[in-house]
C-alpha cells in the first residue's frame, strides 16, 4: 500500500495546497492520502494571531473536503512538542508496517531538507514527491534533487504541474484589506470571516452576494441604495466610508422573515423582545439582522449598533448609526413628501436631519391610528433638545 504524506502549517489552507495535492495524487498514484496539520511546526513560527491548532485543523478539513481521496488527520496535532515529520513517518511505519510513505512537499521545504530533523531517517523511510511553489522552480528543484540522490541515494519523484504563486503568508497580508478571497476555496473563506481569523474583512461584491441571497428581489434595489447613501454620508461627515458600506449592505439581512422566524432568530441570538415589538415584526428585523450580521461575518460593534437601531433610532446615537438610519430613510430609490428636503438637510446639518426624520416617522406612524414605540420618541425628543441648545 503507498500512502501519501502532506503535512504543513496550513495556515490559512489555500488553493494552491488544493491544486498541488491533487497533481501528486494524479501523478503518484497513492492508495491512501494523509493530510496532517502540524502544531508547532520546526522550520517557523507561527505567525502572530493565527488560529489555534484546532480552528486550523477545522479550516484543513474544510479546503480539503472535496478531494474524495485525502484523509485531513490530526496525529500531529495530537503529539505534544515540535511537529517532526520524522516522528509521524515512525507512527506510519508502526501502524502500517508493510506500506510504501511518500512524502510531498514543495520547492521550500525541499530546498531545506537537510535542515530537517531526522533527515537520514527520512531519507531512508520515504520517497519524496516534489512540486514547485512557483513558476521557474524547476531547475533548483532538479539541481538539489541530483545532490540528494547522489550524496544520500534518495529516492524522489518530481510533480509537474502549474503552480499557483500564492503563499499563505500573502494571504494572511491581504484579507485585513478585503483582498485574497480569490486564493481561498470558498467554504474555507467563508468560515475565516465567520470566526474572525487572521482579521479577516469580506470583500464588498463577495459580502453583496451573500447579503442580496437572504433578500426578497425587490429589497435589493433598496439596499444596493442605502449602501451608496451611506458611503456618501460617510464622505461628508468624516466617518468611515467602510464601515457605512458593511452596515449599509447587511442592514436589511433578515427583513423578509415573518414573525415565527424572527422569534426563532432572537431565541438562538439571546433578543430579548418586549410586547410592543412582538405585536411589530418589522422592529425586530434590525436587532435580528444585527445579530445574524454579527454571527456569519464577525462585524465590529460599531457597525452591530449601527444596524440594531437603524429602524427605531434611539437618543444621542453614534455618527455611524445616524448616517445608516438617514440613508436608510433617504436612499435615491425613497419617494415620499418632505424626502427631498430631509436629503438637503442631511448633507447640511446631521442632527438637525435626524430631529426632522424621526418627527416624520412619528407622524407617519400616527397617521395610521398607532402609538409609536417609545425609544423613537426619546430619540426625537432628545434631538430636538440638542436643537435647541444650538439656537435652532
Amino acid at each position: 500500500m503507498k500512502i501519501a504524506i502532506y503535512g504543513g502549517t496550513f495556515n490559512p489552507p489555500h488553493r494552491g495546497h488544493v491544486e498541488s495535492l491533487q497533481a501528486v495524487y494524479e501523478q503518484a498514484k497513492p492508495d491512501r492520502v494523509l493530510v496532517i496539520p502540524a502544531s508547532i511546526p520546526p522550520h517557523k513560527e507561527l505567525a502572530a494571531g493565527s488560529p489555534d491548532a484546532e480552528k486550523r485543523l477545522e479550516l484543513t478539513r474544510l479546503a480539503f473536503k472535496e478531494l474524495p481521496y485525502a484523509k485531513v488527520t490530526d496525529m500531529e496535532l495530537t503529539r505534544t512538542g515540535k511537529s517532526y515529520t520524522s516522528d509521524t513517518v515512525a507512527e506510519l511505519l508502526r501502524k502500517y508496517p508493510d506500506a510504501e510513505l511518500m512524502l510531498a512537499m514543495g520547492t521550500d521545504m525541499f530546498l531545506s531538507f537537510e535542515t530537517w530533523h531526522e533527515y537520514r531517517y527520512l531519507i531512508d523511510n520515504v520517497t519524496m514527491l516534489v512540486f514547485a511553489r512557483r513558476e521557474g522552480e524547476d531547475e533548483k528543484i532538479f539541481k538539489y534533487g541530483e545532490y540528494l540522490e547522489s550524496k544520500y541515494g534518495a529516492k524522489i519523484n518530481y510533480i509537474m504541474h502549474d503552480p499557483l504563486p500564492i503563499s499563505s503568508s500573502e494571504i494572511r497580508r491581504l484579507l485585513p484589506r478585503r483582498l485574497g478571497r480569490e486564493l481561498l476555496p470558498g467554504i474555507v473563506f467563508a468560515r475565516i470571516v465567520k470566526n474572525g481569523d487572521y482579521a479577516a474583512k469580506p470583500d464588498f461584491p463577495w459580502l453583496r452576494e451573500q447579503s442580496y441571497a437572504y433578500l426578497s428581489p425587490k429589497r435589493i434595489p433598496h439596499v444596493q441604495g442605502c449602501e451608496w447613501e451611506a458611503v456618501r454620508l460617510a464622505k461628508r461627515w468624516g466617518e468611515s466610508e467602510d464601515d457605512a458600506a458593511e452596515a449599509g449592505i447587511l442592514h436589511d439581512i433578515t427583513k423578509k422573515l415573518v414573525l415565527s422566524e424572527q422569534l426563532i432568530l432572537s431565541e438562538k441570538y439571546g433578543i430579548i423582545n418586549d410586547t410592543y415589538e412582538t405585536a411589530n415584526v418589522k422592529l425586530l428585523h434590525a436587532k435580528t439582522g444585527a445579530a445574524l450580521a454579527r454571527d456569519l461575518f464577525n462585524i465590529s460593534d460599531r457597525v452591530y449598533s449601527a444596524i440594531r437601531w437603524h429602524t427605531t433610532g434611539k437618543p444621542d446615537m453614534t455618527l455611524l448609526e445616524k448616517i445608516i438610519y438617514m440613508a436608510d430613510y433617504i436612499e435615491p430609490n425613497r419617494d415620499f413628501p418632505g424626502v427631498d428636503k430631509l436629503r438637503k438637510l442631511a448633507y447640511e446639518d446631521l442632527d438637525a436631519a435626524m430631529a426632522l426624520g424621526l418627527k416624520m416617522s412619528l407622524e407617519d406612524i400616527r397617521s395610521y391610528g398607532a402609538e409609536p414605540y417609545e425609544v423613537t420618541v426619546s430619540a426625537y425628543e432628545w434631538y430636538k433638545a440638542k436643537l435647541t441648545e444650538k439656537g435652532k
